[in-house]
Formats: C-alpha cells, sequence, structure tokens
C-alpha cells in the first residue's frame, strides 16, 4: 500500500528517527527522510514532496503542534495528512490539536503494528481525499464546540504470547492468563518470530530462557530485528537469576525477571500489573481516535448546515432586493424592506465570518488590510440596532469629534471583520441598556497619521463585579438568557488580528459602561463623508 508514498518523520531524537525510519521502509514507503525539529520539517516540505508526516509533540525550536499549524496555514501544504505521536494525556490540548487538524494521534509506547494500521487509516483514498475537504472546510467553518464525547469502542483485550517448549508449562500459563487475555502460544523460537511477522502483534511476551535450537535470549535479540515487533515488552522466564544473565535480558529490553519456580498467582499479579498500564494506554488511544471520528463528523455537519444557511440567506437577500426595488412597493415599506436586506446580508456575512474566526484562533488568518469607511458602517449598524431593539425603544446615536464638513478618516483592516466586531459591540450594548435610555457610539479622530482611529461604545448600566476581569474571555457571561459569552471575545479577537486593541471600562459611580477599540488609520484622506452621522441629529 505504500509503495508510492514519501514520508516525513520529525523527531528530535536520533534513535527515535532511526527505528521510526527503518519501520517505514519495512512498511515499504518509496522515500523516508527525517528532520529533527519542526522548523527544519517545515524547509523539507516546502522543498520536496511529501505524502505523509510522522510527528513527535514535544521538540525544541518548533514543536509539534507549531509545525501542524503551520502546515494548514500554507495553501500549499494544508493537505499533507499528518500523524502526532505523543504521550500527552491532557484532553483540552488533544482538542486544540484536533481543532488545529491533526489526521491522526498515536499514543507512545506504540509498536510497529499500531503504526501502520494508523497509517492505513490516514493514507488510504478516502482518507486522503476527505483530508482535502476538511481543510477546505477549516478555512470557512468556526471553531467547534467541546461536545461531549462520544463513548470511545471498547479496546480488545491485551495479548500474551507466552513461549515455552514444555507442553505442560504452555498448558499451565495458557489456563492461568486465558480468562483475562488473548493467549497466544510457541513452542519454540522460530515459531514465536513468526508470531511477531504478522500485523496483530503481542502486547507482551512471556519466554522461556531455556529451549532447544533457539534459547530465549536469540529469539528476543532476533525479534529486536523485526520492525513489527521492535518494541514488544519481553518478561524472561529463567532459572539463571545470576547477574549476568540479567544484564543480558536488559540490553534487549525485559520489563521483568520471574523464576520457574516462581508461584502461579504472584506471576499472574505481576503480568497484570505490567499490562494495566498497556491496557491504559490501549484505551487512552482509542479514546483519541474517538475525538478525531466526532471532529470529523462535526465538520460534515458543520458544513451542510453553514451550506444551507447559506442559500436560504441568500434567498432571502435576492427576493427582498426584487420587493424593494420594485416601482409599485409603496414608498413607506421601502426603507423596511432595505433594512430586512442589511439584516440578512449581515447575517450571511455572520455565516462566512465563522471561518475567519476559526483562522484567527489558531493563528493561521493573514490579514489583506484595505481602507474601510468606519463611519458608513457605523451608521449602518446603528440602524439596525435601533430597529431590532425598537422593543426597548433604545436610542443608537452615532457622534464624532471630526469638524462637521470634514471627511471622516478611513480605518486601515477588513471590512467584514469591522463589520463583526462593532456588530457585537453595539448589539451587547443594546442587550445592556436599560429600557428607554441610550446607547453612544462615537468615532473619534486625533488626526495624527500615526495615531490610531477610536470608536467607543457607550450604555448606562454596569458590568458585574464577578466578569470585570475576565470580561473578554470566552464563553464568559452572566444573567443573560441564552448568552453564550462569546461576543466580546470575538471583539477582541478581531480587533486584535486588525493590528488594534480593546478596552472595556465600568463606572459604578455614573453607572456607565465604555467599550473603547483603536484600529490603525488610512494614511493620507478620509472617506468623504460628512461628519454628520446620526439619525437623531447628534453632529460632531
Amino acid at each position: 500500500m505504500f509503495d508510492r508514498f514519501h514520508a516525513l518523520i520529525v523527531d528530535d531524537q536520533d534513535l527515535m528517527r532511526s527505528v521510526t525510519a527503518g519501520q517505514l521502509r519495512a512498511m515499504g514507503f518509496a522515500k523516508v527522510i527525517s528532520a529533527k525539529n519542526g522548523a527544519d520539517a517545515l524547509k523539507l516540505l516546502q522543498a520536496q514532496r511529501i505524502d505523509a508526516v510522522l510527528s513527535d509533540w514535544n521538540m525544541p525550536v518548533m514543536n509539534g503542534v507549531e509545525l501542524l499549524r503551520a502546515v494548514r496555514a500554507d495553501s500549499k501544504l494544508a493537505h499533507i495528512p499528518i500523524l502526532m505521536i505523543t504521550s500527552e494525556t491532557e484532553r483540552g490540548r488533544i482538542q486544540d490539536v484536533i481543532t488545529s487538524g491533526v489526521n491522526g494521534l498515536l499514543v507512545k509506547p506504540y509498536n510497529a503494528g499500531q503504526l501502520r494500521d494508523r497509517l492505513e487509516r490516514i493514507l488510504s483514498p478516502a482518507a486522503r481525499s476527505n483530508n482535502k475537504t476538511l481543510v477546505q472546510r477549516r478555512t470557512d467553518t468556526g471553531p467547534h464546540g467541546d461536545d461531549q464525547l462520544d463513548s470511545p469502542t471498547l479496546a480488545p483485550p491485551a495479548r500474551v504470547l507466552v513461549v515455552d517448549d514444555n507442553a505442560t508449562s504452555l498448558s499451565v500459563l495458557d489456563r492461568l492468563f486465558r480468562d483475562d487475555y488473548e493467549v497466544l502460544t510457541a513452542n519454540r523460537g522460530s515459531a514465536a518470530l513468526a508470531h511477531c511477522r504478522v500485523g496483530s502483534m503481542p502486547d507482551l511476551v512471556l519466554i522461556d530462557v531455556q529451549m532447544p535450537e533457539m534459547d530465549g535470549f536469540e529469539t528476543v535479540r532476533q525479534m529486536r530485528e523485526l520492525p513489527l515487533a521492535a518494541d514488544i515488552p519481553v518478561i524472561f522466564v529463567t532459572a539463571d537469576t545470576s547477574d549476568e544473565a540479567r544484564r543480558k535480558g536488559m540490553e534487549l529490553g525485559a520489563v521483568d525477571f520471574v523464576t520457574k519456580n516462581t508461584p502461579p498467582r504472584e506471576l499472574r499479579q505481576r503480568v497484570r500489573n505490567f499490562l494495566r498500564f498497556v491496557e491504559l494506554r490501549k484505551q487512552l488511544q482509542s479514546e483519541y481516535d474517538t475525538m478525531i471520528e466526532n471532529a470529523r463528523l462535526r465538520e460534515q455537519v458543520e458544513n451542510m448546515t453553514r451550506h444551507d444557511l447559506k442559500g436560504s440567506l441568500s434567498g432571502i437577500v435576492g427576493m427582498v432586493t426584487e420587493l424593494a426595488d420594485d416601482d409599485a412597493m409603496p414608498a413607506q415599506f421601502q426603507g423596511k424592506l432595505s433594512l430586512v436586506r442589511e439584516t440578512a446580508s449581515h447575517a450571511l456575512t455572520s455565516v462566512n465570518m465563522a471561518g475567519e474566526m476559526y483562522k484567527i484562533e489558531t493563528g493561521r488568518y493573514k490579514l489583506a488590510p484595505q481602507p474601510v469607511a468606519i463611519g458608513d458602517l457605523l451608521r449602518s449598524l446603528a440602524e439596525m440596532s435601533r430597529a431590532a431593539f425598537a422593543h426597548k425603544e433604545v436610542g443608537v446615536v452615532v457622534d464624532t469629534d471630526v469638524s462637521v464638513g470634514q471627511p471622516l478618516p478611513l480605518a486601515l483592516g477588513d471590512e467584514t471583520l469591522c463589520h463583526s466586531l462593532f456588530s457585537n459591540l453595539i448589539k451587547n450594548a443594546c442587550e445592556a441598556a436599560p429600557a428607554r435610555s441610550k446607547v453612544t457610539i462615537t468615532l473619534r479622530d486625533t488626526a495624527l497619521v500615526d495615531q490610531p482611529l477610536r470608536v467607543t461604545v457607550e450604555n448606562k448600566g454596569t458590568v458585574p463585579l464577578e466578569i470585570r476581569q475576565t470580561f473578554f474571555d470566552k464563553f464568559v457571561t452572566h444573567g443573560k438568557k441564552g448568552g453564550t459569552g462569546v461576543g466580546t471575545y470575538s471583539a477582541r479577537m478581531l480587533a486584535k488580528a486588525q493590528g488594534g486593541k480593546i478596552k472595556m471600562s465600568t463606572s459604578d459611580q455614573d453607572n456607565l459602561t465604555t467599550l473603547t477599540v483603536w484600529l490603525p488609520r488610512q494614511p493620507g484622506g478620509g472617506d468623504g463623508t460628512l461628519a454628520a452621522l446620526s439619525a437623531d441629529g447628534a453632529t460632531g
């Protein structure tokens, strides 16, 4: 299966790179190259064809997670499947790498059979096709919620290979372990090696030392030369308790020694203690596999939902535009239809914005700054907010400190990001404002080219003391029915993505809350709009 693939191994340890390279060559990979950190790997990826990346998590210079994000941020490399090799057990960090686009996770310690299984999963034709689709989805869908994890598939019982030339001993050990584990038996070294050449590797080998033809030490030495069996743990059963025998066994990777006269109950417990660790690693691997599959399914559902929403909203915008442009439509309805069109267009923009937020959160967003008519944008948002909160009789006023008759300054950023940024802030202010109060939006301009523009959004009411220190954190909300706590968080991220910043101040004495946003300005002129923004008559 792998004979036409080129693989890149990324690991800071020489031994691990060498062992993994040997395993991949034994599997039939056409070409195997390696790098000692993510930075070197990225250069190799940009310089030559690579079909799969096997990366360790923790490395100097650039770790595996940073490499993953860098690859996913590069449109020419983003389709390459990445298998992350890790001993990480913190579920939150695992969720982060899954969100960042990892294709598979392999838990340490692992054997070549488990490595082969994960590679087959990420390099199968269906998986490769799916990866290209998911890369596209990740560019235009938002981050996934940390949904309840589906129950992982139960890991199969551990597999123990018992090797002994004595038929009675084999029978005793088989009966001793068969209730808890899958037991394989071999009565000579060559038969044991045959078990280690197949795909279903044993999790533990329990081997007698004294055997004819090939003793236990030689059998394990040859086992270590097999790529699929190089890392299988071994317990030696021997009558030789000398230091030399123990040293020889330890050099071959023995995890324990037991004597021939060890009571069966003690032997069973020693094997059970070690295999408990194996079972925990299997369960962890199963959970990670399930998390990746759940993320893939969520992306598919979100993609279909987003597609349906975009189609419906586009249809609404088109139909409302036809009605608003119909000369037979009474004038009093044309203004309302235009507002409906703007609202539907805003909703459509919000659906598309999910993808931008995903890239911002994962550090993959690249700003292409353009002049933004911030005054026109604020006026449009204020008009929609007045209509949306008419039931509260909240007045939304847009003001400026620019002299009447002078053109308004332009921001330098992204219009879609600015639209979402200020839409969130104004909506939150209107929700927090008491009925029959006023929300004031002010565009302030220092008229200095090297100074940013400043926009303030002010409303009556104060931010609850409990959330003042975490106001811009994700999922922070207080006392708002149905609140998600992502509006102010996204506002901060959107401001930062455009080279700006945001601040909240609240005054118990004045009963006021003010959100201030600083954005880079477009040098050299305004947008030609006179400083008379508010439909309420407020001017600069």
